[in-house]
């Protein structure tokens, strides 16, 4: 396996990157089902936590998963988070005309960012925690997240996942790139590929669904999974 991108190679990428992350329409286009899965975090959040008081968006980028949570929460307060600082800036423009809440932007990695425990009635992920390389940094990172949220609190991901059996990954992975050859060929394929084998280290829906159970999670949901994509969450016990 070759070498994976660095935390500051990852954000330099993203700095550069703003408009591609702010279509509210499509979603990231090389992601299957991104608006789908947009739309039913968003519908979950509201059923979940319908008085919701405060967000907390992990890796906001350039806010989109945010703006769809906010046509059910126009008053809600947001916290966003990114490596990037013009992602965050994009957001909190984008975000601040979304809201009555407070909008607030932290720059920097959620393993190290200083943020105050049980804050949080909704925390969301979004193609973001694939970034994450060792076991022992998605545990961690999944116990922090637990303790940001409030009793009753719900995390929500949308993300890339991989397969534990290797001739299921390898059947997924055909299919997603036949995905992305009719998007915009092969080429296109080649590229999205090399990108993943780069930069990204994702876990499989089950091993997720297990460490969400492991560090405290309960009312565990598998909203959507498409190929090697899916989205879900858990509810933190009141």
């Amino acid at each position: 396996m070759q070498h994976k991108s660095s935390v500051k190679e990852i954000k330099e990428r993203f700095d550069q990157d703003v408009e591609r992350f702010s279509n509210l329409d499509t979603g990231q286009q090389a992601t299957m089902d991104a608006p789908l899965c947009m739309n039913l975090i968003a519908h979950a959040t509201k059923v979940s936590n319908p008085k919701a008081k405060n967000l907390l968006d992990i890796g906001c980028g350039a806010g989109n998963l945010s703006l769809k949570i906010l046509e059910n929460f126009p008053q809600i307060n947001s916290d966003l988070l990114d490596l990037s600082k013009p992602m965050l800036t994009k957001a909190k423009d984008r975000v601040t005309w979304a809201t009555t809440g407070q909008v607030n932007t932290i720059q920097g990695d959620l393993r190290h960012a200083k943020l105050e425990e049980g804050k949080y009635d909704i925390i969301v992920a979004a193609a973001v925690l694939h970034h994450l390389r060792e076991e022992k940094d998605w545990e961690k990172t999944f116990k922090k997240i637990f303790s940001l949220l409030a009793p009753g609190g719900t995390f929500w991901i949308s993300d890339l996942v991989h397969h534990d059996v290797p001739e299921i990954q390898e059947m997924m992975w055909y299919w997603y790139g036949s995905y992305l050859e009719k998007l915009k060929g092969p080429e296109y394929r080649k590229d999205v590929f090399a990108y993943i084998e780069k930069e990204d280290s994702p876990r499989s829906l089950l091993f997720q669904l297990n460490l969400m159970e492991k560090v405290g999670f309960t009312g565990i949901e598998v909203l959507h999974k498409n190929c090697c994509f899916a989205a879900f969450g858990a509810k933190k016990p009141e």
